[in-house]
């Protein structure tokens, strides 16, 4: 890998959510990024949801930062257990004779809290590597180079990756 052809050693890797990452990096600790989790429950709830399952479902997100992973599992199994037949209420499209999950927005929330559980609480697991718990301090470094790409919107991939390359090069 380039980046550590240069001499940086990977210790661990906090993600942003995006898929293919954690494939990649296999054999390296991974977190979960806090802030992007929540947002991505956002996504799918909203800020204020109406039913109480999403209400309920995001309550428990919003105590990501301040649980223990044993406590997060535990609530999101409770909730799980509490709403399992809600989940699966299915509503049928007649006119294409198909149907599909009523409820799949608040699926789709627990699904990615479950699918990320493994990754949630890395930084609690190996404490001795100081993970931070988002990528707030990494974001914020990039933020003047997102800029810089940004204001030149014309700018094909191709010419995107030339101008970042230049950039990190000085």
């Amino acid at each position: 890998m380039a980046i550590e052809a240069q001499g940086f050693q990977i210790k661990a890797i906090v993600l942003d959510g995006r898929p293919g990452i954690r494939e990649l990096f296999s054999d390296i600790p991974v977190q979960m990024c806090h802030f992007h989790q929540r947002m991505i429950i956002h996504r799918y709830l909203t800020g204020k949801p109406k039913l109480n399952a999403g209400i309920e479902l995001k309550n428990i997100t919003a105590t990501l930062c301040k649980t223990t992973k044993t406590i997060f599992e535990s609530q999101l199994h409770e909730w799980h257990e509490k709403w399992n037949v809600f989940l699966k209420e299915k509503t049928v499209d007649s006119q294409a004779m198909k149907w599909f999950y009523t409820h799949r927005r608040l699926r789709a929330a627990y699904r990615s809290l479950i699918t990320n559980m493994p990754f949630l609480f890395t930084y609690k697991e190996k404490p001795d590597l100081k993970i931070p718990n988002t990528t707030n301090s990494l974001d914020g470094s990039f933020a003047h180079l997102k800029q810089l790409i940004g204001v030149h919107r014309g700018l094909n991939i191709y010419m995107k990756l030339k101008a970042i390359n230049q950039y990190l090069d000085q």
